[in-house]
C-alpha cells in the first residue's frame, strides 16, 4: 500500500520520553517546572540542529501556559519539531503530554513556540534551507510562523504603547485588602549560580533551558515570600535571550514580585553574567515575567496578599504587570480559543490589535491550508468550491488573470474599491487605519437582514505580502467591535466571521482565491449557488477579474480557470 503524507515524518520531529523520578520533583511530588523547561529546551534543540545541521542556540519562547501537573510515577512525553526556517532562525513547535502507566490516561500539559538560532561556524554566514512542509498540519503551522514571528518583534513595543495611550485600572479587590499588604521589597531574592561544563552544550555555551530553571527556582521563592505557601507556576510570559553565557560565568538571579492580583502574582526575573575578571562589566542575559498561583486542597486559586511596589523602578514594574496582564489575556482569549468559541466581533482596543490581527490572518491561512475542498460548481471559467468543517460550512472561489499579484493585492486590499465589482457591496468608508497593515472600515451591504434592513458591518482588513518565495499575498477580513460606532437603527448588524484573499504569483500569471466561512446570513445565498440554481458568484468575480485588467497597466486577457 502506498504511503500518504500523513505517514511521513518530519525529518526534524524529536520525541523524548522522560519518566518522573523523586529527584526531579518537588515538595508535593510533583514534576518541578524548571525540570520540564530543561527537556522542553533540550528536546527543541535536537529539531533545531537537525535542520540546520550544525549548533543552535535558544533565542526565544513564547508564552507557556501549563495546563495539567505531572506527578511522580508518570512520564513526560515531547514531541518537537521545526515549524518554519527563517535566515538564520527558525521557529521549533514543542507539544508535552503526561501519561499515567497504570490507567493509560494521558493529558495535554502544554505547548510552545521556541526561536532557535544556527551559529556560525568560523567566519562562514549561517543561511537555512528552507523547509517544506508535507502534511496539512505542518503546511498550516509553517504559513502561520511567519505571523507568529511577526507578533513577537512587535511584543515590547506593544506594551509600551498601552502604557502610553491607555489608563490601566488597578484590579486589586477587598479581599486581598483583607488579608494585608506586603512591601515588596519583602519578596526580594538574589542567588548566584557558576556555569560548569554539565550546564552546558558542546559549545560550551549554557543551555537557555538550564537558565530557564535557575529563573523558575527564584521566582518560586519571591512568591512564596509574599504568600507564605507553595505556589504553583502557570504561565511563563514572552522572553527572549539577550545573550549567550559560558561555562565558568558566574550568572546573577535577581527575583521580585512584581504586583499581585487577586488570585495571582507576577514575578519578574533578571540575569546578569560576569566572569571572573571583576573589572568586566556584567552582562545582562534574560529577563521574564511569570505568573503565579495558590491552589487549595481542591485545587481552586486562593486570594493572595497585596503589594505595596517600592518607589521608582517599583511603580514602573507595577503598572507593566497591569498592562502585561491585560496583554495577555486578551492574547490568550483571542489566540488560543479555538475558532468556534471565538465570538464574531471582538471588541478592538490598544491591547489586543496585534493579536486580533494574527488571528485574523491566522484564521484564513488556516482554511487556506485544507485539503478536502470539494468542487460544486463551475459557470463561465469561475470555480466554487465548499467545505464542511467542524461545525463550519466554508466556500473557496478560485479564478487565474494575467496581471501582477502585487498590483491584484493593492486592488484587492482596499475595501472602498469593492463596491465598483461586487453587487453585495452598497457602500464603504475607512473609519481607522491602524497601521500601513490594518484598517477598519464600515461596510454597508445590498443583502436585507431577517428584519428586511439593509446589513452593515464592522471590518477589520488585514494585508500580508509574502514572507517568502512562494508564500501568498494575503487580505484577511473579519468582524470586530468599535464602541464608537455601535449598531443603528437604520441597519441591521452583520457579522464574518473569516474571509479574505489569497493570491499567489505564477510567473506572467497571478492566481487568486477567494475563501469565506458561512455565516447565517449567506446559508441560502451559497447553497443557491451550490445548486446551480445562480450564476451570481460567477458574474461577481468574473468582475473582479475584469475591475483588476482595467485598473493596471497590464495588456487586457481573459480570466482563467484555476487548474484542478
Amino acid at each position: 500500500m502506498a504511503s500518504s503524507s500523513r505517514d511521513v515524518r518530519n525529518p526534524t520531529e524529536v520525541h523524548m520520553s522522560q519518566m518522573v523520578l523523586p529527584c526531579h520533583a518537588n515538595h508535593r511530588g510533583q514534576l518541578s517546572t524548571g525540570q520540564l523547561l530543561k527537556w522542553i529546551d533540550t528536546a527543541a534543540c535536537l529539531s533545531a540542529e537537525r535542520h540546520a545541521g550544525c549548533p543552535c542556540v535558544t533565542a526565544s519562547m513564547d508564552d507557556i501556559y501549563f495546563e495539567h501537573t505531572i506527578s511522580v510515577g508518570q512520564v513526560v512525553n515531547l514531541k518537537t519539531k521545526v515549524n518554519r526556517a527563517f535566515n538564520s532562525s527558525m521557529e521549533v513547535g514543542i507539544h508535552v503530554t503526561s501519561e499515567d502507566l497504570c490507567s493509560g490516561k494521558e493529558w495535554k500539559v502544554c505547548q510552545a513556540f521556541a526561536t532557535f538560532v544556527a551559529q556560525a561556524q568560523g567566519n562562514k554566514k549561517v543561511m537555512l534551507k528552507p523547509l517544506t512542509p508535507v502534511t496539512e498540519e505542518e503546511q498550516l503551522e509553517h504559513s502561520i510562523a511567519a505571523e507568529r514571528r511577526r507578533m513577537r518583534l512587535v511584543h515590547t513595543d506593544n506594551i509600551k504603547d498601552l502604557l502610553t495611550r491607555s489608563t490601566l485600572p488597578d484590579e486589586r479587590s477587598p479581599e486581598g485588602e483583607l488579608k494585608g499588604v506586603v512591601l515588596a521589597q519583602k519578596t526580594r531574592v538574589e542567588s548566584v549560580e557558576l556555569v560548569l561544563p554539565p550546564h552546558a552544550n558542546h559549545q560550551g555555551n549554557t543551555f537557555g533551558g538550564q537558565i530557564m530553571a535557575w529563573m523558575e527556582n527564584i521566582a518560586t521563592i519571591a512568591a512564596s515570600r509574599l504568600c507564605h505557601a507553595h505556589p504553583t507556576l502557570k504561565v511563563i510570559e514572552m522572553f527572549h535571550f539577550r545573550g549567550p553565557s559560558q561555562v565558568g560565568d558566574r550568572l546573577i538571579l535577581k527575583a521580585i514580585v512584581n504586583n499581585a492580583f487577586k488570585d495571582s502574582m507576577e514575578v519578574g526575573v533578571c540575569v546578569e553574567a560576569f566572569c571572573h575578571d571583576v573589572d568586566v562589566p556584567r552582562r545582562h542575559i534574560n529577563s521574564a515575567f511569570m505568573t503565579f498561583v495558590v491552589l487549595d486542597e481542591n485545587n481552586r486559586p486562593c486570594i493572595v496578599p497585596c503589594i505595596k511596589p517600592e518607589p521608582g523602578d517599583g511603580e514602573r514594574r507595577y503598572r507593566e504587570a497591569i498592562a502585561r496582564r491585560k496583554i495577555r489575556l486578551d492574547r490568550k482569549y483571542v489566540i488560543s480559543c479555538k475558532q468556534s468559541e471565538v465570538p464574531l466581533s471582538v471588541p478592538w482596543d490598544p491591547s489586543n490589535q496585534v493579536y486580533l490581527s494574527y488571528n485574523n490572518v491566522s484564521a484564513l491561512k488556516m482554511l487556506v491550508s485544507k485539503t478536502d475542498w470539494v468542487l460544486t460548481s463551475e459557470i463561465n471559467k469561475v470555480r466554487l468550491y465548499t467545505l464542511e468543517d467542524d461545525k463550519f460550512l466554508s466556500f473557496r472561489v478560485d479564478m487565474r488573470v494575467s496581471i501582477g499579484a502585487r498590483q491584484s493585492f493593492n486592488l484587492l486590499s482596499d475595501l472602498r474599491r469593492r463596491h465598483e465589482w461586487d453587487t453585495n457591496f452598497k457602500e464603504c468608508r475607512l473609519l481607522q487605519q491602524v497601521n500601513e497593515d490594518d484598517a477598519i472600515y464600515h461596510v454597508v451591504s445590498t443583502v436585507c437582514g431577517a428584519d428586511g434592513k439593509l446589513q452593515d458591518f464592522i471590518i477589520l482588513a488585514s494585508q500580508r505580502p509574502p514572507c517568502a518565495t512562494g508564500d501568498p499575498f494575503v487580505v484577511a477580513f473579519r468582524s470586530v467591535s468599535l464602541p464608537t460606532h455601535p449598531p443603528c437603527e437604520e441597519y441591521t448588524r452583520g457579522e464574518t466571521l473569516c474571509s479574505g484573499f489569497c493570491i499567489w504569483s505564477e510567473g506572467s500569471r497571478t492566481k487568486i482565491a477567494y475563501y469565506n466561512q458561512f455565516t447565517p446570513a449567506l446559508v441560502s445565498r451559497v447553497t443557491t449557488n451550490i445548486a446551480g440554481l445562480s450564476s451570481d458568484f460567477s458574474s461577481t468575480y468574473e468582475a473582479c477579474g475584469k475591475f483588476l485588467i482595467e485598473n493596471t497597466t497590464e495588456n487586457v486577457v481573459d480570466v482563467k480557470t484555476s487548474e484542478p
